[in-house]
């Protein structure tokens, strides 16, 4: 993954705490990806056979380090200026979660369609839901970015991204104030400096599995969405107080759904909570 200096290149920051049966498939697709890539792997600590996997991968890295930090999102940005400081051939950069991977030829895809159309500060394609081998449970719900759309939901599948350097710079990296929609914040806030591209092919895999944050701190996950939905519209619409509500009443398992007349049902309930809950506020 070591470049020539003179080459434009990507600086992608793998941040880990305890992934390490996924992290040899993330670093693979880095190492294969056929992409002009940089990693650095941010550990924070972890105690599972990840140090392990990183000393024996040591050459393919910029650099990797393994102690209790402040959080991924400050990982992240503390390994994207690492691998950009003095290195003006940086052109782009992102983070690679320790369980997720790109897919054969997603990242260069990304690369390329950023380097083609030079007022992107951002792009994302399209990706799988993966479970914990690795096989398809299907697409997630990803488009182009419409400003109305994503107050709604995020459309964006994180892995399944990669942002211009300089758009980056200027919009200061994550917030690392948050701990779940740092990345849904990002976007906001790139949107604002210039055009989010899209890619409409599978570029990424996003894991699906009982340990992801997302599952384990919903209900922070939406109140930190909400909060920047408010910030960015001046009000929430009422699709985050039903999602959330719906998701109280439905037991959603790893890499399943439940069926439509359950949703429909489900959806119901909440919404009378809901007005409940306001009527008794």
């Amino acid at each position: 993954m070591r470049m020539p200096d003179a080459a434009p290149r990507i600086a992608l920051a793998v941040p880990n705490l305890n992934q390490g049966r996924f992290l040899d498939a993330a670093l693979d697709s880095l190492r294969d990806s056929g992409a002009p890539v940089i990693a650095a792997v941010l550990d924070a600590g972890s105690t599972d056979g990840s140090v392990a996997i990183l000393e024996r991968r040591a050459e393919e890295l910029a650099f990797w380090r393994s102690h209790p930090d402040a959080g991924q999102a400050a990982a992240v940005n503390e390994g994207v200026a690492r691998l950009c400081a003095g290195a003006p051939s940086i052109a782009a950069v992102g983070w690679l979660n320790a369980d997720d991977y790109f897919l054969p030829g997603g990242l260069q895809a990304l690369f390329e369609a950023l380097e083609g159309q030079p007022a992107w500060v951002a792009v994302s394609g399209g990706a799988i839901v993966a479970d914990e081998g690795g096989a398809s449970l299907g697409p997630p719900p990803t488009e182009p970015f419409d400003r109305a759309r994503f107050q709604i939901a995020c459309t964006i599948c994180q892995p399944a991204t990669l942002v211009r350097r300089d758009a980056w710079e200027r919009a200061g990296g994550l917030d690392a104030s948050l701990d779940m929609c740092f990345d849904y914040d990002l976007w906001w806030r790139l949107a604002s400096l210039g055009p989010l591209g899209y890619i409409d092919r599978p570029v990424a895999a996003t894991r699906d599995h009982g340990e992801t944050k997302t599952r384990q701190r919903r209900r922070r996950y939406f109140e930190e969405a909400r909060a920047i939905v408010r910030r960015e519209t001046g009000r929430v619409p009422f699709h985050w107080f039903i999602s959330e509500a719906m998701e109280r009443r439905v037991d959603y398992q790893v890499g399943q759904r439940p069926g439509l007349p359950d949703r429909v049902m489900a959806g119901a309930s909440a919404a009378l909570a809901y007005w409940r809950d306001r009527a008794g506020a």
